[in-house]
């Protein structure tokens, strides 16, 4: 059984639509030919008076610098209050960004300090290549206030090298106008699994140019296999996928049906969930939390770009019968200090910043889901501009459980392409369900026992 997170998370895992943990758009932008840098502030501290640091610039690497408001504003945030330390910024682009990290790292390369962690998968190669600093005992902040988070961040050895500053959930995003026109009442903080599948067929309508679809599923595995896991009782890497079956039958039911785009021809056409949503093409998109900050940019620049304002809600994740409403899957986006640099005291002063208390509140501002979360910060989210003038949208934000999409294991990568590869079969009907889950359960059972 997967352990339980029990995250009091602000509905948050940013998207922006970068990748968190595997899971975002990965359009990625070019890596920043010289680290990018930012020091504009007056240095203060917390109190108001100015902060006496030794000089030091820190190296940090991240992807989608100039796409993604957190990264300027925590480094802003921390220079403010730290006279004397410079923060640059190398970006290593969006695609393939763990991969590009590992190869910066290679040879006890010292060069970079702070290293954003994207992915599970990535985190545990980087793991297995001895480059990460052990942060156990160093934090600053409780690790009973991340929320179980930094458990599952644990490997074998019983250390963890990465603390969570950001978190991303799932929740269901709909269209109030198309419900409206419908003539049917809103989705609810309470929706079941088969609750939301009804609501799905009743929510579509229409043929050709004017179809809209009750729900639109992205191309993500997640976006359809996770529900599977939401009882608590299975995780995605544990080799056995008999659970699944359920969920897949329900998807192709309503894909054959017509209720939901067809994946072959979302994946052939490269159909992007946030251009679905915002056309009015489904009345409902079951997404990460990053995709708030998606709508309410579009919604900001609809005048200037000539298109409609999209009037949305969301409400908490739809869950099976038995399991308490508010339980969500959710990814986390981590800091860690590369094993080599020579500047670990001052990356270590930057991550407990980052990933405490005054981090939170300045990523949340930003729009973005802190992994620390309370009713401070939950208000910071829901008074940001755009977001829903509605009561079950900021309940929303409040939840009982999130897990992880993928646990921590250093067979995550080679399982996470099995169960892509499979769910690619069965959604185009090249396999049949038993098939596909047959192919799961054989091959993960065997890097397991590999």
């Amino acid at each position: 059984m997967r352990k339980l997170i029990a995250l009091a998370l602000a509905a948050a895992l940013t998207l922006s639509l970068a990748a968190c943990g595997g899971q975002a758009d990965a359009g990625g932008t070019p890596a920043a030919s010289t680290p990018a840098s930012t020091n504009d502030n007056t240095p203060a501290d917390n109190n108001g008076d100015a902060a006496t640091t030794e000089e030091v610039t820190l190296n940090w690497a991240l992807w989608d610098l100039e796409s993604t408001a957190y990264w300027r504003a925590m480094a802003d945030g921390y220079m403010a209050t730290h006279d004397g330390v410079t923060i640059e910024m190398t970006d290593l682009g969006s695609t393939d960004y763990m991969t590009q990290l590992a190869t910066q790292l290679a040879g006890g390369n010292s060069e970079l300090d702070i290293l954003s962690i994207k992915d599970i998968p990535g985190y545990a190669n980087l793991i297995n290549l001895e480059v990460l600093e052990p942060l156990n005992g160093k934090l600053t902040t409780p690790e009973a206030d991340f929320g179980g988070v930094l458990e599952q961040l644990t490997a074998s050895d019983g250390s963890y090298y990465a603390v969570p500053f950001r978190s991303d959930f799932w929740v269901v995003f709909y269209n109030k106008d198309l419900f409206d026109a419908a003539g049917v009442p809103y989705p609810d903080n309470d929706m079941t699994l088969e609750e939301f599948d009804a609501l799905v067929k009743q929510m579509t309508s229409g043929e050709g140019a004017e179809k809209v679809y009750g729900n639109h599923y992205h191309t993500w595995r997640s976006d359809v296999s996770l529900f599977g896991i939401l009882d608590g009782k299975h995780t995605i890497i544990e080799g056995n996928y008999d659970f699944l079956k359920p969920i897949y039958e329900m998807v192709l039911d309503e894909q054959n049906g017509g209720y939901v785009m067809d994946y072959g021809e979302a994946k052939t056409s490269g159909a992007h969930y946030s251009g679905v949503f915002e056309n009015g093409q489904a009345a409902m998109c079951n997404m990460g939390s990053w995709f708030l900050a998606t709508l309410q940019t579009y919604n900001k620049d609809a005048a200037t770009n000539g298109v409609e304002p999209v009037n949305f809600g969301m409400v908490k994740y739809p869950h099976p019968d038995g399991v308490e409403a508010g339980t969500t899957l959710g990814t986390v986006t981590s800091l860690a200090i590369n094993a080599n640099s020579t500047k670990k005291e001052a990356a270590l002063d930057f991550i407990n910043w980052c990933s405490g208390p005054e981090g939170a509140a300045v990523v949340a501002e930003t729009g973005t889901f802190p992994a620390l979360s309370n009713p401070d910060i939950n208000s910071i989210i829901a008074k940001t501009e755009g977001f829903p003038d509605d009561e079950a949208s900021v309940e929303a934000l409040n939840t009982v459980a999130v897990y992880l999409e993928m646990p921590l294991s250093d067979k995550a990568s080679e399982i996470e392409t099995v169960l892509n590869t499979e769910h690619d079969a069965i959604m185009t009907g090249a396999e049949t369900i038993d098939e596909g889950i047959q192919n799961m359960n054989e091959q993960v059972t065997a890097i397991l026992n590999g």
